[in-house]
């Protein structure tokens, strides 16, 4: 494509507000620029580019969904950033890599190519599935759909598929990211004996609107029961990840970024807290860091450090009553380096269990 065209796409792209566009425009305008040896004009871009780089509060603008889809789909502002998120390095690559291919788009399709549009996130509950999918939304600065099944399926013949050939319609031509939570809900295997006719027709419609659908828009689907999918839809993802518990050592990130920033002084270190925390889902620990926050926000200064440990406290007793585990029998033969957590208000010496 010539700089002429180029510069004619960046003023469509900035006339009609497209952010993705017009930040895969200047890195076009960029990368020419390099081709040429014209190194200081491509600087010029690059910085134009991290200034248009979409911000968590625009990241995601909402949109006006029109009549026919409006109860079918649920938009959700994306404001979520990859560092929200504690992943594997294999998962981060993975995902990293999907949005750097939608992100230089034209540049694949100039060599006949598109970029993968389709991801299927497995996991126990709580794992990060929709954040991930919140995430990829954010990144790429496109609306964020949610699927929403009570009002999709429908107790007439055809009716469940005729709704989803909707949405899947209207998502063709909105670029976005479409998400199916509790994905097995609609994508489920249709050998099974126990299933009716109507589950086999909405599974085969389902699996010829991912085919059609296309790379401008990503879809997400999420599943807890992977053993319940249909065979047939496994393939028809461009990329399939599971999404395991957090590790110690991220926990123990998360913590540290949070603990420093509104707790300082607090009783409680991050090392230690994150070996209590062992076995959690990221968004338990989310919800307690969310908690810490909140408090460390409102708390007057004076208070804030006490007040936070007790929140902390709240949250460990509810870890311990939901693991069935006590406290000492986590923390024997460990030694914490740093401060030290204070002894449980009433605790008492226990035969292990509570």
């Amino acid at each position: 494509m010539s700089r002429t065209d180029l510069v004619l796409k960046l003023a469509k792209a900035g006339y009609e507000g497209n952010r993705p566009l017009l930040q895969r425009t200047l890195e076009a305008l960029a990368e020419d620029a390099r081709a040429k040896q014209q190194h200081t004009l491509a600087k010029r871009y690059a910085s134009a580019i991290t200034a248009t780089a979409p911000s968590v509060a625009s990241a995601s603008p909402l949109t006006f969904l029109p009549e026919k889809v409006r109860d079918l789909l649920i938009e959700r502002p994306a404001v979520r950033r990859f560092d929200d998120l504690v992943l594997s390095p294999s998962i981060l690559r993975s995902v990293r890599e999907l949005v750097e291919e939608h992100t230089h788009l034209d540049l694949l399709r100039s060599h006949g190519m598109e970029p993968k549009n389709s991801l299927l996130l497995l996991g126990a509950p709580g794992t990060g599935k929709t954040t991930l999918a919140e995430i990829i939304s954010s990144e790429l600065g496109l609306p964020f759909y949610t699927v929403r099944y009570e009002a999709l399926v429908g107790s007439y013949l055809g009716e469940t598929a005729g709704r989803l050939r909707e949405v899947f319609d209207y998502c063709s031509s909105t670029p976005c990211v479409l998400f199916f939570d509790e994905f097995e809900a609609v994508g489920k295997e249709r050998a099974d004996t126990q299933e009716s006719g109507e589950m086999r027709r909405i599974v085969s419609s389902l699996l010829i609107q991912l085919d059609a659908l296309p790379s401008t828009t990503v879809v997400v689907c999420a599943s807890n029961h992977p053993e319940m999918l249909d065979r047939a839809v496994w393939r028809r993802f461009d990329l399939v990840l599971e999404l395991p518990l957090p590790t110690r050592d991220q926990v123990r990130d998360l913590l540290k970024k949070v603990l420093h920033q509104y707790a300082s002084n607090s009783s409680f270190n991050a090392d230690e807290l994150s070996l209590h925390l062992e076995g959690a889902s990221f968004s338990e620990i989310e919800k307690l860091l969310v908690d810490v926050r909140r408090r460390g926000i409102l708390a007057t200064v004076g208070d804030c450090d006490s007040s936070i440990d007790d929140i902390i406290e709240r949250w460990l007793n509810r870890m311990r009553r939901m693991s069935g585990e006590d406290w000492n029998e986590r923390s024997a033969g460990t030694k914490a380096s740093g401060k030290v957590r204070p002894k449980r208000p009433g605790a008492k010496k226990t035969d292990g269990k509570l």
